[in-house]
């Protein structure tokens, strides 16, 4: 095909074939497209089926989360911050909480810290068992969401009974939780804990070692620890390259110092590794829910703490940071003594995860460009805020 320009004369062949030259070709995937979590563009260069670069074009579901909460108040900051990854809603607004609380030196009531605890160990499965679905999906594989979802069924049920919300729970408040749980809940939720566990083999033994799943994830898509650590990446995603890296560990927060928390890691770095990560993690973070839920059991009180009818954080600023389900997730709250912050700056693990892209990408075929884009985990908008 022969394309000719007007003024200065310039002739360009793309195509292959015997005596013609080639010129490489821009191809767009996105924003609009299944493979892409959502509107991410990835702007590609492409020679014949194989990928020579990688631009991430971001910003096309940009709601400006951190400017609106600059006009709301400590309360009502929470209905945004649950939103920006729909599937950590609760770990998201805990972090928001938890830099008020600093900020303001609100010692949190014992029970509502094993409860926080407990809850997003059961919030991260549920993150964790929707990629466990969805990415088999993207590359062929329709049976694995079938189990996925039926262990998500089986957990929403509980954390929709205790919040009322199955994605926004709105559960969080400055100073703890927004009620007590209701009667029976705990021996409900260590029952839905107990039944996914010994369910969830049947996923695990379906996809983990299937030969076709194996050869469109092994060695594909090789993040080093290097290149994770350079670009920020954290969560599954950077473990998977042998960065053993966890802040319920490394930089307790909530109840985890009191936990032994088991960090799972792999030092390969390829998609599959990045699948058994999050697949693993599922079976700690059940056990920590569990673990949780015993102390919750043995202690009595309050799950929130009486606050005035206007809150205010004193002047000053603060940063607190949580292990979300997708990584690392940051909150730099600065207030000028008023009833709304001045600056809340978000940190999210998915747009750190995104960048890592432009590295990943180069060198691959179009085919494993999929299988390498669902591996990286990520939530489009915690990646525009």
């Amino acid at each position: 095909m022969t394309g000719m320009t007007t003024g200065a004369l310039r002739e360009v062949t793309v195509g292959t074939g015997a005596g013609l030259d080639t010129a490489d070709m821009v191809l767009n995937i996105g924003p609009q497209h299944p493979s892409t979590h959502g509107v991410l563009r990835l702007k590609l260069v492409v020679d014949g089926e194989r990928v020579v670069s990688c631009e991430p074009v971001v910003g096309y579901m940009h709601r400006g989360a951190e400017k609106l909460f600059e006009v709301r108040d400590y309360r009502q900051i929470m209905v945004l911050a649950n939103r920006h990854d729909w599937l950590s809603a609760f770990s998201s607004e805990l972090g928001v909480a938890l830099a008020v609380e600093r900020l303001m030196g609100i010692e949190v009531p014992e029970r509502a810290v094993w409860l926080r605890t407990a809850l997003a160990e059961l919030n991260r499965v549920l993150n964790h068992l929707m990629f466990l679905g969805s990415y088999p999906l993207e590359i062929g594989a329709l049976t694995p969401m079938f189990y996925a979802f039926r262990e998500r069924e089986t957990l929403q049920a509980v954390l929709e009974e205790v919040s009322g919300g199955r994605m926004h729970y709105m559960f969080n408040r400055v100073g703890g939780l927004k009620e007590e749980v209701p009667a029976g809940w705990t021996q409900r939720a260590r029952a839905a804990i107990g039944q996914v566990r010994g369910r969830l083999p049947d996923l695990d033994n379906l996809i983990r070692r299937n030969e076709i799943f194996l050869a469109r994830t092994v060695g594909v898509g090789v993040l080093t620890a290097a290149q994770a650590a350079a670009y920020g990446a954290s969560g599954p995603v950077a473990r998977a390259s042998g960065l053993d890296f966890d802040l319920r560990r490394d930089d307790p927060y909530l109840a985890y110092g009191s936990l032994t928390v088991p960090v799972v890691t792999r030092d390969t770095g390829d998609c599959h590794a990045r699948f058994e990560v999050l697949l693993d993690q599922v079976y700690v973070s059940l056990d920590l829910a569990e673990r949780c839920l015993d102390e919750v059991d043995r202690i009595t009180g309050p799950v929130n703490v009486r606050l005035p009818k206007v809150v205010k954080a004193p002047e000053g600023h603060t940063y607190a940071w949580t292990e979300n389900p997708l990584g690392v997730n940051g909150y730099y709250l600065v207030s000028r003594g008023e009833k709304t912050p001045w600056r809340l700056k978000l940190r999210t693990a998915s747009y750190a995860n995104v960048q890592a892209l432009s590295a990943l990408l180069p060198g691959c075929l179009i085919p494993d460009l999929v299988a390498i884009l669902g591996s990286m985990f990520f939530v489009v908008g915690d990646v525009d805020k």
